[in-house]
């Protein structure tokens, strides 16, 4: 970024005065010593006939010379032109600011004449720089229906561009007649929409757009001219308001299918959603091509959709090789008091220039009707000024536009665009306008807004407006704009498609086509091969070693590591879990799959595991050893992510129903901060599919284990996982060996199976000595979702077994260590690697090894009333011979105690009642 502070004009406001004096005076002294833009500007001042110099004290002016003043009054509205102007349809409801800063009384000007000549700087205009002819300039720029606020801006070419796009003679594309029909006939399809399904369909809810009928030729526009520009693909994320208008008049979904929606025949396959959370995708026709455009699904939780709209994009752009953002677009469509109220959206801009998660730019619109559904969003929803201030975080340009003036609109969607396909920035279109009805289609809404409402009832339609200004001027006649009624409720009633857009059937080339229907209806049990033979793995766990360049200076105690798997290559040690885990991503970008792992210090690893990323012990530089383990293989990216679990996993899940080819897994610091991110959970991992059949191969690395870490640093809350299970909607799994951490995560993409993968993986067992696989459990077997006792083989030993224990995760060793420690011969020991879809056929299998078991045990180190024992009793109800007990802490409130010494009790007793030895 270009800062220059202290050498751009726009600093030339009263608090810089002085600075400006000081500046001048350096000047005089010796001219190379400031900026050559200051240069330039101290040149046009001493030639100024209106410049009052005095050389004699080394002053330039006299404290407020008339050329200084107008270039204030220039700076002032640049600045704060946004507060006057006229963006607000509603008028005198909205808090009027009056900005002295922008008259001429306060910068001493209004006894200069209107014809004096002045220089007017870096302010573009053409026309003779007159005091009248500026001020008349700034006002037809900054104070009319589009408030320009970017002055907030760190970079001084972003902001010059802008000055140069926006300003008088660079101002408002004349439009031609037939774009100002065009613009007519999208207004008129945005409200004879919902003016038809209101009487259609009468009581039902459709969240319309009636007040923001401008959304839609604002979309038209962004689609349309990014098309001309290149655009390949718009995926586009929103809530229920004005979304059915937008499926209808923008994505071209057929009007009878929606008419089939309201009246209930859907398919009954699925659980299915409401109408107005769904969503679509279709081609349209540009002057550029087509254009493919996607309306991600919704749930009701408002401004969650954005980070998943944003992983999508970032996937679509990874596939076409989009770097720079010209080909794959994001959209996204928030409410006012949301888009202030949301954290979730300060955490989706805090991503949007990070390498992990940036996508060149998304288009932000807030439709601001100027209320959250009862609540007033000035005095009771916000604290700042605007609901988008959240967005000056990242030095974005914000345009606030009056959304009755669809001209207006559709030129702030212009320059919207063309922000940022030039600098690959997040830009936001603040559409000013009004909830025309309450909340919903049957909500009252002169309860709570009354004074509001009052004004809103005998508003005219932004529609009607926009009519009568056209027919005034010529363009359409009156007959011509009801003919355009007509016409579209026509179209309404056939059930066809209404959309203004001319729908294309080209679809996306092949090489960019994700092909989802091979993972339809699929079963969990497929015979795949996952493992790898010796001899690759000998290569790769060499190359990991051999292929860091000569100069690279790693970390000592990170080169033993490398040292260290580069043996277990060999067969000279056992391999440990990082060596399970890494040799998987290696073999799975070697067979052309692509890695992606992110989250928070996943490229070390939280416990120092993984070191997935080497970096140069002198300088600045990095080495990843998964992107050099074959010349040609798969990408595999490895991000250490901002600080954020919501928007995070939220992206991750979008860039996953975009790819799934690619292995995208998320990983927690600690399994219990997963609960910052619940919500995508809910509406999103578990349900998705039974929602919206949204297929999603997504994998969470949750650390899980009660270690005498106390109560946040012990719980993935397994119990809320295993509640959510049904319908197959995702997989739990627990595998508590290196082999069969690499067996799992290749069986998840090798298999024609894509469903959420949550791993609830270890912390102490990364490096327990007993937590260990032979370089054969690689070479041969497969991810056993059920695991025998690994102490009693023999036929004649099992049959002399009395109790048997059930557990998953690092309580099984526990259980070993003392059992062998008492020499418990007629105790098996069953683990359960995968809980969901739970494996009751091999359960069955396994304990059928044991028939003169009497008591059969689930243990667990959690609380009774957490862990898995809730979600999974009623599925051993298979086993009548023997009533399932369960071992485990009490029940607590919090995960585990605070205590090291109360910790480790507590895991000695249930050990010790577990094998049956409470009682000595």
């Amino acid at each position: 970024m270009n800062y220059q502070q202290g050498m751009d004009e726009s600093f030339l406001d009263g608090d810089h005065a002085v600075f400006l004096e000081q500046l001048y005076s350096r000047y005089q002294q010796d001219p190379g010593s400031v900026d050559t833009h200051w240069q330039a500007y101290f040149q046009r001042l001493d030639a100024s006939p209106i410049s009052s110099v005095s050389n004699g004290n080394g002053k330039v002016m006299e404290h407020r010379t008339e050329q200084l003043h107008v270039s204030r009054l220039i700076n002032a509205y640049r600045y704060l032109g946004h507060l006057e102007a006229d963006t607000n349809p509603l008028g005198d409801y909205a808090y009027k600011v009056s900005v002295p800063q922008l008259m001429l009384e306060h910068h001493d000007l209004e006894k200069v004449s209107l014809d004096t000549v002045f220089d007017p700087g870096s302010f573009n205009i053409t026309a003779k720089p007159t005091l009248g002819n500026i001020l008349s300039a700034l006002r037809e720029t900054y104070v009319r229906t589009i408030g320009f606020e970017y002055m907030h801006i760190l970079d001084v070419q972003e902001k010059r561009w802008l000055q140069r796009r926006i300003e008088p003679d660079m101002a408002r594309c004349r439009l031609t007649h037939p774009q100002r029909r065009k613009i007519l006939e999208s207004l008129t399809a945005a409200e004879g929409f919902e003016q038809y399904l209101h009487r259609r369909f009468v009581g039902q809810k459709r969240f319309g757009l009636e007040g923001g009928e401008s959304l839609i030729p604002l979309l038209q526009t962004l689609i349309h001219e990014g098309g001309r520009q290149g655009l390949q693909e718009v995926v586009i994320g929103m809530a229920h308001r004005g979304r059915l208008n937008v499926l209808t008049n923008v994505l071209c979904k057929s009007a009878g299918e929606l008419f089939k929606e309201f009246e209930g025949k859907i398919d009954e396959t699925y659980t299915g959603d409401v109408k107005y959370h769904k969503g679509f995708s279709c081609d349209v026709s540009t002057e550029g091509g087509p254009v493919h455009l996607v309306l991600a699904f919704n749930p009701s939780h408002l401004e969650i959709v954005s980070p998943v709209v944003e992983g999508s994009v970032r996937a679509r752009q990874d596939r076409r090789e989009d770097r720079d953002g010209d080909q794959v677009l994001g959209i996204s469509i928030h409410g006012d008091a949301a888009f202030a109220g949301q954290g979730v959206v300060m955490e989706t801009f805090n991503m949007a220039q990070t390498r992990g998660y940036r996508t060149r730019g998304t288009i932000h619109i807030v439709i601001n009707n100027q209320v959250g559904f009862t609540t007033s969003t000035v005095s009771d929803s916000r604290s700042t000024y605007y609901p988008t201030d959240v967005a000056k975080m990242i030095n974005t340009p914000i345009f606030h536009v009056n959304g009755d003036d669809p001209e207006a609109v559709v030129y702030a969607a212009q320059v919207a665009l063309e922000y940022r396909q030039l600098f690959q920035k997040d830009v936001v279109i603040d559409l000013v306008c009004y909830r025309r009805l309450g909340h919903n289609e049957a909500d009252e809404p002169t309860m709570t807004q009354p004074v509001m409402y009052s004004i809103i009832r005998d508003l005219p339609t932004t529609r009607a407006k926009y009519a009568t200004y056209l027919s005034e001027a010529g363009v359409v006649s009156a007959g011509g704009a009801k003919g355009l009624v007509d016409a579209y409720r026509t179209k309404l009633a056939n059930g066809g498609i209404t959309c203004c857009n001319s729908q294309t059937r080209s679809g996306l080339p092949p090489e960019l086509q994700t092909h989802w229907k091979v993972y339809v209806d699929q079963p969990w049990r497929q015979d795949v091969d996952t493992t790898c033979s010796a001899e690759r793995i000998l290569g790769i766990s060499e190359r990991w070693v051999s292929n860091i360049p000569p100069d690279f200076v790693p970390h000592p105690r990170v080169l033993k590591v490398l040292e260290a798997r580069a043996a277990m290559g060999r067969g000279e040690q056992p391999a440990d879990w990082g060596f399970g885990e890494t040799l998987a991503y290696a073999t799975l970008v070697e067979d052309g799959f692509d890695v992606r792992l992110s989250g928070q210090d996943c490229g070390r690893g939280t416990f120092s595991h993984r070191h997935s990323v080497l970096h140069h012990q002198k300088r600045r530089e990095q080495w990843i050893p998964l992107q050099h383990t074959a010349d040609f293989q798969a990408k595999f990216t490895v991000i250490d992510s901002v600080l954020s679990e919501e928007a995070v996993l939220a992206f991750e899940y979008g860039y996953a129903t975009a790819e799934p080819e690619t292995l995208v897994i998320w990983e927690a610091q600690f399994g219990d901060f997963v609960n910052g991110a619940q919500v995508v959970i809910d509406q999103f991992i578990s349900s998705g599919e039974q929602k919206w059949q949204r297929l999603c191969g997504l994998v969470m690395f949750l650390p899980h284990g009660l270690e005498g870490q106390g109560p946040e640093h012990s719980s993935a809350r397994l119990e809320r996982f295993v509640q959510m299970t049904a319908q197959e909607n995702m997989q739990i799994c627990i595998p508590s060996t290196p082999a069969q951490v690499f067996h799992m995560l290749r069986r998840q993409m090798i298999r024609k199976y894509r469903k959420p993968l949550i791993v609830f993986t270890p912390k102490s067992l990364l490096r327990h000595p007993l937590a260990i696989s032979k370089l054969e459990e690689f070479t041969n077997g497969k991810f056993e979702v059920v695991m025998d006792d690994v102490d009693i083989t023999d036929v004649g030993a099992k049959e002399q077994v009395k109790r048997v224990i059930m557990c998953s995760g690092k309580v099984y060793y526990d259980l070993l260590e003392e059992r062998r420690k008492q020499g418990l011969g007629d105790v098996a020991i069953v683990r359960l690697e995968q809980l969901y879809p739970f494996p009751a056929q091999e359960l069955v299998d396994v304990m059928e090894y044991y028939p003169s078991a009497r008591s059969v045990i689930w243990c667990q180190e959690e609380p009774v009333n957490q862990g898995a024992w809730n979600g999974i009793k009623h599925r051993f109800e298979a086993y009548d011979y023997a009533e399932v007990v369960c071992v485990s802490r009490p029940a607590m409130a919090a995960p585990a105690v605070g205590s090291l010494y109360m910790h480790q009790r507590q895991q000695q007793a249930l050990v010790r009642e577990a094998l049956g030895l409470e009682g000595d």
